[in-house]
């Protein structure tokens, strides 16, 4: 197996037990079914191919969460790489009518920049429209209705949402359309 590990940034690390181990690891493999040609990751890829790709079949994310991009230069149809594993193509396309079996590129989500690291979410501002947010991904699980006209789109407590729920947690969020 290859290594690989590239950034200009500093790599957030997470203790293990067995000393630090990188927030973000991606395994990329030149064939379906995690065969062939492999590579691990710990930061960004900005072209497969200058790493002796000539694509990237299956996927194995072992920590953090990854988007990969169609094109190099993380260009083109983007798709949300959460960890698990990604035996072909389809398992982290998503959408069938996009029929895409090219993934050139890839980046960490650095979610924790953003101050979101977590799936539990303490509070929102909705500054327009409606959302529906979900306690799962791929919008499943409780529902909560965050609207801009209900307490002046602030909900500065997850208590706030009207949920009986014990837990802050939010996964996937959809805009509602009127």
């Amino acid at each position: 197996m290859y290594r690989f590990t590239r950034s200009r940034m500093m790599q957030p690390m997470i203790s293990s037990g067995m000393g630090m181990a990188p927030f973000f690891k991606v395994t990329v493999f030149e064939q379906e079914h995690f065969q062939g040609k492999c590579q691990e990751f710990t930061s960004e890829c900005c072209n497969i191919q200058q790493c002796g790709f000539d694509n990237i079949r299956s996927i194995r994310v072992e920590s953090g969460a990854w988007v990969g991009y169609e094109h190099h230069d993380f260009q083109g149809q983007q798709f949300i790489l959460e960890r698990g594993e990604y035996p072909h193509w389809d398992a982290y396309c998503g959408n069938l009518s996009y029929h895409m079996e090219r993934l050139m590129s890839f980046r960490p989500i650095y979610g924790a920049a953003m101050g979101w690291c977590r799936p539990e979410v303490g509070s929102m501002h909705v500054q327009c429209g409606a959302f529906v947010c979900y306690e799962f991904p791929s919008y499943r699980g409780r529902q909560y209705i965050m609207e801009c006209d209900r307490h002046s789109g602030d909900y500065q407590h997850w208590r706030n949402w009207g949920s009986h729920s014990q837990t802050p947690q939010i996964q996937s969020i959809r805009r509602i359309q009127h």
